[in-house]
């Protein structure tokens, strides 16, 4: 199948070792790049009536995609492997004769005995970091450095966190708490910078190393006429890297929460830098095959901009005509360059209309994964039943079990079926899984309740008046773990189909330009999701348990509902949305806009028109 695109990316297959590839977006789908004019049926652009009634497949994907989700499987080893070993450092004390904090088979570790309030401040604030740090990682990538330097960079600064946390944690180092303690909050504060500032760089990364971003046609050897879609494609790419990361951070809790109970913590610490040691060393060997996008220089004044020209004259006192003013239709229209013509143009309106365009569906997804996330953050956070060690781990399995059995039986059998399972619809189930999850967990409760000798306190102290001292617990009822875990894999499968299915689509449908920005606000966005569903905290104990699982049951089914009724538009105009050019900016001056070729054509409009010298099949 011929490869029309290496006009705006080089293929890293074909492309010469020695030689960097850097790839500029003018116009990601610039039309004049795509030869129309083959004698081949095979690589042409599908017509309306093909993109509505032949199979669509992913295309085959290129092997340094494999190395990157490698560099993040690592990455999230070693984070989880290193953040898993925080608390019962800070918290509590040294084993008496320890010297590196290990408790052993039937003791605790600990190192600094700061007690529960430090250990939950310094989390807390690790937490936060993590969260807020990727939009500074985000604002450097797509301004300065680019995402891959931004990302060898990051790696750098997480490693000499790591090095300073295996210092704190070292014999002669964690037996003086004064010493140990800045040491270890220097390493924490470095390891989180280089963390936040890696994540929101990684995912866009991986897939551009895909290189055909067009629909084609392609005969099968079946005789088959299908049409490789590239949303198909990073669809795969992103579910196999969410495998990839839920991997390493399974991994990397198992085996640091085993080394800090019997080796102690300067082994649990370096383990994991000794592991992310191997990320540099893959980039450096692969730098000059992976398709690289230089940075555009900064878009967030423009993005305000646009949003407060929107707005302009669309405020009343009266709230009746402010709504009206707002959902008239027009609200993104008035911003678009073409609206506006030439003379009436402000001078800091240097893009077209297809940038516009992107810059709305990013936003909007942006702010709907607060949603998505807060429905997520709080079933995981307030499900109970199954034991607290085995929580961390069942989610992730599920997952890693899910996701090939969703890539190679249920979306190939949805395309086979010419059944149209759109990223907003997979988002809208995924809202509905999670609240099923949630009714499922609500059902179990009530039985527990219903059948436990201590009513609706199950997981209280035993009564006095049936035989308890106060101390004792209520036994546990007789039920099957299979009933109990029915929850978590309905929250598996929301997760794969909004969490992984919003990380695709950010993806397609931002501008180049802010993709690192849209995957950091969207990384903001969950970290807000799960401070909400903290205040969902003082539910998640009896006799109040029913009424939690309850309340976020009707939360997320709102939210489908909601996310339905918002983003439907989007749904129907799913192909076209994917077939947008992806926007030009000019970041210095308004002359290049303001003398953009009218002639421009976007695929849509060449696939409308009749194919010239297309033999059909």
């Amino acid at each position: 199948m011929a490869n029309d695109a290496g006009n705006f990316a080089s293929d890293p297959h074909s492309a010469d070792p020695k030689k960097e590839i850097v790839v500029a977006y003018p116009y990601e789908h610039n039309i004049s790049s795509f030869d129309y004019s083959s004698d081949d049926a095979e690589g042409d652009f599908p017509t309306q009536e093909e993109r509505r009634t032949l199979r669509r497949v992913p295309d085959k994907i290129p092997w340094m995609v494999y190395t990157v989700a490698f560099i993040e499987l690592v990455e999230r080893f070693s984070f989880y492997g290193t953040i898993i070993a925080y608390t019962n450092f800070v918290q509590q004390p040294l084993p008496d004769g320890s010297r590196t904090g290990a408790g052993g088979a039937d003791g605790q570790s600990g190192a600094l005995n700061m007690g529960q309030r430090a250990s939950t401040g310094i989390t807390t604030f690790n937490s936060f970091w993590v969260y807020v740090i990727p939009l500074f990682g985000a604002y450097v990538a797509d301004v300065h450095w680019g995402r891959f330097k931004t990302i060898c960079i990051a790696l750098a600064v997480a490693i000499l966190g790591h090095i300073i946390l295996v210092i704190s944690a070292i014999p002669d180092i964690i037996t003086h708490p004064k010493a140990s303690l800045p040491t270890f909050i220097i390493g924490l504060v470095l390891m989180g910078l280089g963390t936040g500032s890696f994540k929101p760089n990684i995912s866009p990364l991986i897939v551009e190393q895909v290189s055909n971003r067009r629909m084609s046609i392609k005969v099968l050897p079946s005789g088959e006429r299908v049409i490789v879609d590239p949303t198909a494609t990073q669809s795969r790419v992103y579910h196999y890297f969410y495998l990839f990361i839920n991997f390493g951070a399974i991994t990397g809790v198992l085996g640091m929460t085993y080394s800090e109970k019997y080796l102690g913590y300067w082994i649990t610490f370096l383990l994991p830098t000794g592991l992310i040691l191997l990320c540099p060393i893959l980039l450096w060997f692969c730098r000059n095959r992976y398709v690289r996008t230089p940075p555009q220089g900064s878009v967030l004044g423009k993005a305000f901009r646009i949003f407060l020209f929107a707005n302009k004259g669309r405020w009343s006192l009266n709230p009746l005509k402010t709504y009206r003013n707002l959902h008239d239709g027009t609200f993104w229209e008035v911003v678009k360059p073409s609206y506006l013509g030439p003379n009436r143009r402000p001078s800091w309106m240097t893009f077209d209309d297809q940038w516009v365009m992107r810059l709305l569906v990013a936003l909007l997804l942006a702010l709907c994964s607060l949603y998505n996330n807060f429905t997520s953050q709080a079933a995981v956070m307030n499900l109970g039943g199954i034991p607290n060690d085995l929580i961390p781990f069942l989610d992730p399995v599920i997952i890693m079990v899910l996701i090939p059995f969703c890539d190679l039986l249920v979306y190939p059998t949805l395309r086979k079926a010419k059944i149209r399972f759109t990223p907003i619809r997979k988002i809208t189930i995924g809202f509905f899984m999670g609240s099923l999850a949630m009714v499922w967990a609500a059902v179990i409760q009530v039985y527990i309740y219903k059948t436990s000798i201590c009513g609706n306190y199950a997981s209280d102290v035993l009564p006095a008046e049936l035989g308890g001292d106060g101390l004792e617990y209520c036994p546990p009822i007789n039920l099957t773990v299979w009933a109990q875990t029915g929850a978590y894999v309905l929250i598996g499968i929301s997760e794969i189909f909004a969490s992984i299915t919003s990380l695709e689509y950010a993806f397609s449908k931002a501008p180049v330009n802010m993709r690192s920005l849209v995957m950091a606000f969207a990384m903001l966005m969950s970290g807000i999701a799960s401070a909400i569903g903290e205040g969902f905290s003082s539910l998640s104990t009896d006799p109040l348990l029913v009424w939690n699982y309850g309340s976020m049951a009707v939360l997320s089914f709102l939210g489908g509902v909601g996310f339905w009724f918002t983003f439907r538009k989007l749904d129907i105009e799913e192909d076209d949305l994917n077939m947008l050019p992806a926007g030009n900016i000019n970041l210095t001056s308004a002359s290049e806009t303001q003398s953009m070729e009218s002639t421009e054509m976007s695929d849509l409009e060449r696939a409308s028109a009749p194919r010239q010298g297309s033999k059909a099949t």
